[in-house]
């Protein structure tokens, strides 16, 4: 199985810029194109929170209008740059959504479980799990112990070094992370937020973070550091698990590059 994953899209009304500089549309347009011609064919998408940048339904409408072009079925859970009804309302044609206050829901087509987790606190940056949805969670691992799954949720449960945005991660890590602990069948936890291709181990199960396919955090791990972004080249991350269920995760970079160029030539020898 193939698995993408794209976060942060912050789509704004009308299509404007991002912080008057971002145009995040076109980023979208290119990550789509880029997963629907992607070879092996991509089985699934998940999108990790902040779909819009003020979490309006003229929002949510549009980004729909783009994220429709892809080929193959999108997950899609809210970061602290959405509204939860209005992305309930807007995307529940598309996605397995249980009925509920959080939007929290499992995915058992593919050969890995897919399981989204909202960690939205309203109005709010930071993110938080209570205990009614840790409560869900941890009765949907049990009930497939054995079955390799994935966790997809905006903010993550650890530390990054990027001090602006470690204060606005998840507030409850330490629990989330004892009941993952509990679960070995967990093979991957991944998260947004921090717009950067970040990665960690935490008691045996690696915990990510996507890069942005549009604007990315300055890696400034300094102190004191002021919050200020950088137009790197754009990326999303994969996910590719094998047939011992073996799950290996890639960085695929989106846009024209040079390339590719044999490292052998024509009689098998290695171009000096």
């Amino acid at each position: 199985m193939l698995l993408a994953q794209m976060t942060d899209l912050h789509i704004k009304g009308n299509g404007k810029l991002a912080y008057n500089r971002v145009d995040t549309v076109k980023f979208v347009k290119d990550t789509v194109q880029h997963i629907n011609h992607f070879m092996p064919k991509i089985d699934a998408v998940i999108i990790s929170g902040d779909l819009t940048d003020n979490g309006t339904m003229a929002e949510y409408e549009y980004t729909k209008s783009l994220l429709n072009q892809l080929n193959m079925p999108y997950y899609v859970v809210p970061g602290n740059h959405d509204q939860r009804k209005n992305l309930y309302d807007g995307f529940r044609e598309n996605n397995c959504f249980m009925s509920g206050s959080y939007i929290h829901y499992s995915i058992d087509d593919f050969p890995l479980r897919l399981i989204g987790l909202d960690t939205l606190v309203e109005q709010k940056p930071h993110g938080y799990l209570p205990s009614s949805s840790l409560n869900w969670l941890d009765k949907q691992l049990n009930e497939q112990p054995e079955k390799p799954t994935l966790i997809f949720m905006h903010h993550p449960p650890f530390k990054t070094g990027i001090e602006h945005m470690d204060v606005q991660n998840l507030l409850n890590a330490e629990e989330f992370i004892k009941l993952i602990d509990k679960h070995s069948c967990v093979k991957q936890v991944a998260c947004g937020h921090v717009h950067r291709a970040i990665q960690t181990v935490i008691n045996s199960t690696v915990y990510s973070i996507a890069p942005n396919a549009a604007h990315a955090t300055v890696l400034n791990l300094g102190f004191n550091a002021q919050p200020c972004f950088t137009l790197e080249p754009p990326a999303l991350q994969l996910f590719r698990l094998d047939e011992k269920n073996k799950l290996t995760s890639h960085i695929s970079y989106i846009g024209h590059f040079d390339g590719p160029h044999p490292y052998f030539n024509s009689q098998g020898q290695l171009i000096e």
